[in-house]
């Protein structure tokens, strides 16, 4: 026990001491990797650089102004003139979370548009938080047509419908065409998750009528991993404030969250904002507004009798890259190839089809 320690301890107590590992002796080891998966995807330099800046205090009117302007980067991105629109701390499921504690309370009907790993987490969410729970099911790979909707909308009246725009697990992506008037005959919040689909396909949030949308900041947007881009339109907002019972999750209710960001005309202490995380988002959301959309994630059928984890395997050894499995599913059944944001380049496409026609080679599945 250090000497200057000592002092702390009890008489006749038994201190004995814990010492660093030598793991730590040294500074910290990152191999390089070109992650062409479903996400992460690799962080845009100018983005790293930004965290490297200067922290500044949560509450300071400097720190106060990369808010608004990531606010401004928002509302592009999400084609909305809506005010409230803001950062959830922490990844996509922090978004999933606040949207269905907010959105929903208990003993409301939920109905959950359920065809890959994301709808299932939602249905298990969903419960957790006291819902009625209709899972509307499809198969892998398959989508809901809005007459399945409009179906389940006379049949349920829920209070919140989702539905999740690009379905990672499977490759689907949803169509939101005529959805949220569908949902407004019945008074129905229309949630909609984005995460891996945001920057990539077109999100019209007010022409579509979204009432509650959150995404991912490691995806399509090229940042880090911890932040959830979140927005409640005018309907969105009106049920927030109509919520017959207090929002569940301190951490995640959206009267404290939005308060912060200026959602009501003034900003009051929440939680310390995520300074740093901040600083890569803002830049990150100026990149994206002048790039074009890209499609994000290109789900690839194993064929018959090809080891696909030895062909993912290879990629990662050989040549440094990234390629995912199948999730949920799909697992075993597909490769999941993600082009998003700063690794949307036809020479990281090129590496990757190098490795795939490498590792069937090795399978003999090409010569």
């Amino acid at each position: 026990m250090p000497a200057e320690f000592e002092q702390y301890a009890r008489p006749g107590e038994i201190t004995p001491e814990i010492t660093a590992s030598k793991l730590l002796d040294t500074p910290i080891q990152v191999p390089s990797r070109l992650l062409m998966g479903p996400g992460p995807a690799n962080a845009h330099p100018r983005v790293l650089a930004a965290q490297t800046l200067p922290l500044l205090g949560h509450m300071h009117p400097p720190f106060f102004t990369i808010m608004n302007e990531i606010q401004d980067g928002l509302k592009y991105l999400f084609q909305t003139s809506s005010k409230y629109v803001l950062l959830i701390s922490g990844t996509g499921h922090a978004g999933m979370e606040a949207a269905i504690a907010n959105m929903l309370e208990p003993g409301e009907t939920i109905v959950v548009g359920n065809n890959g790993i994301w709808g299932a987490r939602v249905t298990d969410l969903a419960a957790r938080y006291g819902g009625n729970v209709v899972s509307l099911d499809t198969e892998a790979g398959g989508t809901l047509s809005l007459k399945d909707i409009q179906a389940a909308l006379e049949q349920h009246k829920p209070t919140v419908l989702f539905l999740c725009q690009g379905e990672s697990s499977t490759g689907a992506h949803q169509s939101l065409a005529g959805v949220a008037e569908a949902c407004q005959v019945h008074g129905t919040v229309l949630v909609v998750d984005t995460v891996c689909s945001l920057g990539a396909v077109p999100f019209y949030g007010d022409a579509w009528g979204v009432d509650c949308m959150y995404s991912g900041s490691q995806k399509v947007i090229s940042a880090p991993p911890g932040a959830a881009p979140f927005m409640l339109s005018e309907r969105g907002l009106k049920k927030l404030l109509n919520r017959k019972t207090k929002v569940a999750s301190y951490n995640f209710d959206l009267n404290l969250i939005g308060d912060y960001w200026g959602w009501f005309d003034k900003r009051s202490y929440h939680a310390t904002g995520m300074i740093s995380m901040w600083y890569g988002m803002r830049e990150a959301l100026a990149i994206i507004s002048a790039e074009d959309r890209l499609v994000s994630v290109n789900t690839i059928k194993v064929p018959e009798g090809v080891n696909w984890a030895a062909v993912v395997k290879n990629a990662m050894d050989k040549y440094n890259v990234e390629i995912a499995g199948g999730l949920g599913p799909t697992a075993g059944k597909v490769w999941r190839v993600g082009i998003m944001g700063y690794n949307a380049k036809l020479e990281n496409v090129e590496l990757v089809i190098a490795a795939f026609k490498d590792g069937l080679k090795q399978q003999e599945f090409l010569q």
